[in-house]
């Protein structure tokens, strides 16, 4: 049996199917895997059997992924499963920064106890006044499952949508409509458009993608959403194109105490993701991620290994093994199960930076011998017998 430990509350729609070869836990300080949603991993302890993790979820900065590639654990989220509420928001964003819905609100709450109020608003709404999406250049920069349906979204909305995304795969290029303009560069983005929605990861190269430097590029009332990651845009930069007003308005589901006193900033509190079927959509899809490397050591959506599929063992055995991408690995690992006499009926090997994961079924049983021959060999990190007849 399986030991699945949570570290946070994860839809009892996605932990039902698991099924009765597993056993949920909080407690359990041996557990073969880690479910979770936004749990900080970094000052954790990770038990040495958890062999996966499991994050409900897009974002992995809540997880040291590299420690844990280092010891051979693998990381998997749930790319596309929040697509649709992160969507959804987005569209409402677009909305929200074009007509000062937020800020005519908070200014009729105000007026409440004014008995002429009704006389009032009447007066005063002029002031509230904005445009319309129709007919504006909406630049989608990443093309992942969320920047696909926002752009497609935009072309709905009767906008000129553009989309950049240098590394688009063909899963996202097959869902994008034919209607949204490619965008040769970033600077293309920045000055055509009038409003630009952000869709790409934190990483380095990421950091600060939205700077003074573009910004000086920009369109005299341009709009930003953002529902990727706070760090993709630069505070200081964003409050001088806010006072300047080369920037209208900024949207950001990441506000913190600098942003939320900026004049122009409508914080909303991290709510892309936050309805029940985002939830339930994210959980189920990090159980299947889970079951299919435990049970049949497939990697499906990994963010520190390469996945690596092989489908259902019809082989007496099957082994799993991670290790460091270097020289002679595969090599080694088949020398040490020719010297047993074992034939290999099918195998797979795939790196991702620093690190490789080499999939074989064979046609014999494997004992515990050859298991840990394998693990004694320099740079593997863990060796798994996932099926063994």
């Amino acid at each position: 049996m399986y030991k699945i430990k949570t570290l946070n509350n994860i839809s009892q729609d996605g932990l039902s199917l698991l099924g009765g070869n597993y056993r949920i836990t909080e407690e359990d300080p041996n557990p073969d895997a880690i479910l979770l949603r936004s749990y900080k991993m970094h000052d954790m302890e990770l038990p040495e059997s958890v062999k996966i993790i499991g994050r409900a979820g897009a974002g992995v900065n809540n997880i040291p992924i590299e420690e844990y590639a280092s010891k051979g654990v693998i990381v998997v989220n749930t790319p596309g499963a929040n697509a649709n509420a992160v969507k959804e928001l987005v569209v409402l964003g677009l909305l929200l920064s074009s007509r000062k819905v937020v800020q005519g609100i908070n200014w009729a709450k105000s007026a409440k106890d004014d008995p002429e109020v009704a006389k009032l608003i009447e007066k005063e709404k002029s002031k509230f006044a904005g445009q319309e999406l129709t007919g504006k250049k909406l630049g989608v920069i990443g093309l992942g499952a969320i920047g696909v349906l926002v752009s497609n979204a935009g072309l709905a909305l009767g906008m000129e949508v553009y989309g950049y995304d240098p590394f688009v795969s063909v899963e996202s290029a097959w869902g994008l409509s034919c209607d949204v303009k490619r965008a040769l560069s970033l600077d293309e983005i920045m000055t055509d458009c009038d409003y630009i929605s952000l869709h790409v990861p934190l990483i380095d190269q990421t950091k600060n993608l939205v700077n003074s430097d573009r910004l000086k590029m920009a369109k005299p009332g341009l709009r930003i959403l953002n529902f990727a990651r706070g760090a993709l845009v630069s505070n200081k930069d964003i409050k001088d194109a806010l006072d300047s007003g080369k920037v209208a308005c900024y949207v950001t589901d990441f506000p913190d105490q600098e942003l939320l006193n900026m004049d122009g900033v409508i914080g909303i509190p991290h709510l892309g993701a936050s309805t029940a079927e985002s939830e339930e959509n994210c959980a189920r899809m990090a159980v299947h991620e889970i079951k299919e490397f435990l049970e049949n050591g497939n990697i499906v959506n990994s963010v520190n290994y390469p996945d690596c599929y092989m489908g259902v063992s019809n082989t007496q055995a099957r082994i799993g093994i991670t290790h460091k991408n270097i020289p002679n690995m595969v090599g080694q690992i088949t020398g040490v199960l020719a010297k047993d006499n074992i034939n290999i009926g099918d195998m797979l090997n795939k790196s991702k930076g620093d690190f490789a994961y080499t999939l074989i079924d064979v046609d014999s049983h494997i004992s515990d011998d050859l298991t840990n021959m394998i693990s004694d060999i320099d740079g593997v990190l863990k060796v798994r017998v996932i099926k063994n007849n």
